[in-house]
């Protein structure tokens, strides 16, 4: 068989790739066998594979070809997610660059651009998941606004709604100037700024020179203001009860109000209120029934509201109200300030708190069993640390804002009136019944009624996801959902496990009474040696499908899963990558190896070869054992470096050398039967890592028939095992080893026979692997003996037992009498710098006992070095 000198990936992995589509390798129907079933968290349908992807990725495909390899059927479903602001982004901006604006479009026919978006770019990340070896159902694929999907989002909103966990108000919400859209708390991210504290003084009303001042970091919000706020029990301001202030550069009169609220401590202990846009001011205003003034317009210009510096962006006016309000006299000072300022996850833009009607799903309740099944482990998380994280988040769980002001995604089913009233309903032929029976008005028709402008949430059809991919909302006892749900694991990032992962537990309950999966991986973040987390923006994460091109995808695979334990952050370095392509390497040479000894059925197996199988077949039988428990506990990293070093270490390094044949001599069949058994196996523990290379070996290794491939084979299992082999055979190797350095220090070559001889008597010496140690150490004898070693042996321990290796007429004695001179002479000078410092008395009476102890060692050692040396000198005199 012509077999390639070097491995090729890039040759190989298409190959494969369209071997295993075209034999449907990854297909799943239901059927008798026990299922394991993933979802792949679907990525935004406006991206492209990075580094988060590629972890995230193969770890789920490590976990489906494991799996599969152990008899289950696996069905790991891939998508995607329409990610309505990212999308509505994208398509905004490519409009923009041919000159058309969303405000020039009706909606429909924005929504036409927008899906013509998505089918040109949003299957890019999905073709790149199979470049990295996916074993993905691509006949299931899934996108999040496919029709099935769609209607079992507006069939949930329907029954929350009429369950009254669904409800309309006007709240304090975190609004996202740029993309013009309410997001959640949990898409908010606090950045700690270097920002500046201004005290601004109001003037008492009604009197000449009475000023109340406050501190701020943001200044443009006093057009807002509609009280100042003191605390009840501060003296300071006691006396201004009653009294109003004036709002600076407006000289709107609003009230002094007392609230336990302020905090003395805090600036000047009188905080300006603006109920529109702080929360915080949003309570207390709430609760003292203030007027609400909003001084934004949605792209976080002022608004007429202002009454000054209207259409200006808000940043711009904070930088000209400064001038203005130190004209006016009422800035006191400016101080830096270190504060945390929220920004949108999605465009980075600076979040504005903004009262706003919106539609919001109450969670208190429905959270409850979400909770308890993590807390007693029904699902148990991968590393369990995160659990306490998800308890104090389902604990403070706040109502869900879930409404969006945007046109791409699943539109809110709320049908209004002429009357202002409105009706939830999933089509708008039931709105217009329900719209009848409400106003007893028959007479209207469709065209009376207007459906809700916005959309839902991005995550209000994620959260259904292991639900309605199977089409479990609008069909709950169909094959698909009864068989692969719950599903087995979910593998994500613990940054989405509130967005995400607790909103899926929630409606797993709800809707079908059951967990949605049994275990959650949390990977780690992947990030540069620097820890900064990999992003575009700071142009350092390497392109996924150029490092697969020059390391291919088994090397990186086996390069990130290396070091990415769960839940802990990866560490990337490229170095990481070709370590794993050395690997693949190491693996088809081992091959090439085997494969080119010529094979004699007619000669016996020797001895060496036969306890080399007895060896290696106890070492691989424990790897199996461990590797079965690393899985159970899902550390795949410890996994994977368990079989990269039985392989590399154990197999190439030990066992292949312990069964080679002769330079040009056959092996025997016995050996090389066993030997190709051995490599099967390894390529199997080693599949689900490095799919290709295993695939490819495997089938070189004999002609298998049509449709055949290793992915369909079982993963070995441990078989019993006498574990003293193991014990006794590391006995060995360090024995070879110390023969191996004898050699080395005094330049002895292999082909030149030595003689061992081992102190003992025979219950202390165990003999079995003496034939591996005599081939791998060139050895002519072993021998028992019971006196002292002669001087012109080496000696050497391994655990209690020594070891003499005699050199007689094996050495160069005049180059070795150099040597050991040279060595001599270190040692002396060595000694003298010792007795210095134990013969200065302020050194001795002085420093640590420890220390002068230690030094006193360092005596005794080079003073038996020396003797040791100067006796073995005249020995070869």
């Amino acid at each position: 068989m012509d077999i390639a000198t070097k491995y090729n990936p890039l040759e190989t992995e298409d190959k494969w790739y369209k071997y295993w589509l075209d034999n449907n390798i990854f297909k799943s129907v239901p059927d008798d066998r026990e299922p394991f079933t993933i979802v792949i968290p679907p990525p935004n349908v406006t991206g492209v594979l990075h580094m988060g992807h590629m972890l995230n990725n193969t770890i789920q495909d490590v976990l489906i070809r494991r799996a599969k390899m152990q008899g289950k059927n696996t069905c790991w479903v891939p998508g995607t997610d329409h990610a309505s602001i990212a999308t509505e982004a994208k398509v905004v901006a490519k409009l923009k660059s041919e000159g058309i604006n969303k405000t020039d479009l009706s909606r429909d026919d924005f929504m036409k651009h927008a899906w013509e978006w998505k089918e040109k770019h949003g299957g890019i990340i999905l073709d790149q998941l199979k470049k990295l070896g996916a074993s993905c159902d691509w006949d299931r694929t899934t996108f999040t606004m496919d029709k099935k999907l769609s209607d079992s989002v507006v069939d949930v909103f329907v029954d929350l709604y009429n369950k009254g966990y669904i409800y309309q108000g006007v709240r304090m919400v975190n609004w996202d100037p740029q993309a013009k859209t309410a997001v959640s708390d949990e898409e908010v991210i606090h950045k700690e700024l270097n920002s500046k504290l201004y005290y601004l003084r109001y003037k008492i009303e009604g009197t000449q020179d009475e000023w109340l001042t406050i501190a701020t970091t943001r200044p443009e919000t006093i057009l807002g203001d509609t009280a100042v706020c003191v605390n009840p029990n501060d003296d300071r301001y006691k006396h201004l009860k009653g009294k109003k202030v004036l709002v600076p550069l407006l000289n709107r009169s609003i009230p002094i109000i007392y609230d336990d609220y302020v905090d003395v401590e805090f600036g000047t202990g009188a905080l300006k209120i603006t109920p529109a846009h702080d929360i915080h001011d949003y309570e207390i205003g709430h609760k003292h029934h203030l007027q609400s003034i909003d001084i934004f317009n949605d792209d976080g210009t002022l608004s007429e509201n202002a009454e000054l510096f209207i259409g200006k962006d808000r940043f711009a006016v904070r930088d000209e109200i400064i001038p203005e309000l130190k004209k006016a006299g009422n800035l006191v000072k400016i101080e830096d300030y270190v504060n945390k300022v929220g920004f949108s996850e999605r465009t980075d833009a600076v979040i504005e708190p903004k009262l706003s009607m919106q539609w919001f799903c109450k969670m208190k309740e429905l959270a409850k069993p979400a909770l308890d099944h993590v807390m007693n482990d029904d699902i148990k998380f991968h590393p369990a640390k995160y659990k306490n994280t998800y308890r104090h988040w389902m604990e403070n769980v706040q109502d869900w804002c879930i409404s969006r002001q945007l046109w791409w995604g699943h539109r809110i089913p709320a049908y209004y009136l002429p009357n202002g009233e409105f009706v939830i309903a999933k089509k708008a032929e039931q709105a217009l019944e329900l719209a009848k029976q409400k106003t007893k008005d028959n007479n209207l028709t469709i065209n009376d009624l207007k459906q809700d402008e916005d959309v839902l949430d991005t995550w209000f059809s994620s959260w259904l996801w292991p639900i309605s991919v199977f089409d479990g909302i609008r069909n709950p006892e169909n094959d698909d959902i009864k068989y692969y749900y719950p599903t087995n694991d979910i593998v994500t990032a613990p940054e989405i496990m509130f967005f995400w992962v607790a909103r899926m537990i929630v409606a797993g309950y709800e809707y079908l009474g059951e967990k949605p999966f049994k275990n959650v991986y949390f990977t780690g973040i992947v990030r540069d040696q620097q820890r900064r987390k990999m992003s575009k923006s700071l142009g350092n994460s390497p392109d996924p499908i150029e490092l697969m091109k020059i390391y291919g995808a088994d090397g990186v695979r086996v390069g990130m899963l290396l070091s990415s334990p769960a839940g802990n952050d990866l560490l990337f370095d490229e170095n990481l990558c070709e370590q794993g392509r050395n690997f693949s390497n190491k693996i088809w040479n081992a091959f090439r190896l085997i494969k080119q000894w010529e094979v004699d059925d007619k000669i016996a197996q020797p001895e060496h070869a036969k306890k080399a199988i007895e060896w290696f077949d106890a070492k691989l039988n424990n790897t199996i054992e461990q590797l079965d428990d690393h899985f159970l506990k899902y550390r795949l990293s410890d996994a994977l470096m368990t079989v990269y070093k039985l392989f590399w270490n154990e197999f190439s390094s030990w066992y292949l050398e312990a069964i080679k044949p002769a330079y040009q001599q056959p092996i025997d069949k016995i050996t090389i039967d066993k030997t190709i058994n051995f490599l099967e196996k390894l390529l199997k523990l080693l599949h689900p890592f490095m799919p290709f290379i295993t695939e490819e070996i495997w089938h070189l290794i004999e002609e298998r028939d049509q449709g055949e491939c290793i992915t369909n084979t079982l993963m070995p299992t441990a078989e019993k095992y006498d574990k003293k082999l193991i014990v006794n055979f590391e006995i060995a190797k360090e024995v070879i080893s110390s023969i191996r350095t004898i050699r080395k220090d005094k330049n002895i070559p292999l082909k030149d026979a030595l003689t061992l001889n081992a102190k003992g008597n025979g219950n202390e010496y165990n003999d079995y692997f003496d034939s591996v140690i005599s081939k791998l150490a060139n050895l002519s004898e072993i021998n028992l003996v019971s006196d002292k070693k002669d001087e012109n042996s080496i000696a050497f321990m391994v655990k209690t037992l020594e070891y003499y290796v005699p050199l007689e007429g094996l050495i160069n004695v005049e180059d070795e009498i150099e040597k050991l001179t040279k060595e001599l002479e270190y040692n002396k000078g060595f000694l003298s710098s010792v007795m210095k410092k134990l013969s200065n008395d302020n050194f001795v009476n002085h420093a640590p006992a420890k220390v002068v102890e230690n030094e006193k060692t360092k005596k005794a050692d080079a003073e038996m070095k020396i003797a040791a040396l100067e006796k073995r000198i005249e020995s070869l005199k």
